[in-house]
């Protein structure tokens, strides 16, 4: 894996309807946080699903985990740090961490493969991906 890599940090807060009845956060939602992250970085930094598919790509993710340190509860105020792990590789993945004030709440990752327009798996990056790791100084 090359060394650099491209860090969004997302604010949220705690909203009821993502709360069990004991008004801690439901283990699933983590997973939506990481989508907040994700779509935020891809805002950020000039490479979100919609870019990818006017190119003619989707990305789905293929691979998520996701490691419970601390609950979140209800009104809790927390952000998203979501990591671009760069990787020669044709794959996206990124790497979070959820804090709470200076508290680490969760880790996790998801991996992201290209498929083209006929949903075949592509095995090499595909160019305005090379252009865009250019364009970020990540190659």
């Amino acid at each position: 894996m090359l060394e650099k890599s491209l860090t969004t940090i997302t604010n949220l807060r705690v909203r009821f309807h993502e709360c069990d009845p004991l008004q801690i956060v439901w283990h699933g939602n983590y997973l939506k946080y990481f989508e907040e992250g994700r779509e935020d970085f891809g805002r950020e930094h000039g490479i979100s699903y919609l870019d990818a598919q006017a190119e003619g790509f989707s990305t789905p993710i293929v691979k998520s985990v996701c490691e419970h340190k601390l609950p979140l509860k209800y009104s809790d105020v927390f952000r998203v740090e979501t990591t671009f792990e760069n990787s020669e590789a044709a794959k996206i993945n990124f790497s979070y961490k959820i804090f709470k004030g200076e508290d680490l709440v969760c880790t996790g990752e998801t991996l992201q493969v290209f498929l083209d327009e006929k949903r075949e798996l592509v095995l090499n990056n595909p160019p305005f991906f090379l252009d865009w790791k250019k364009k970020m100084k990540l190659l």
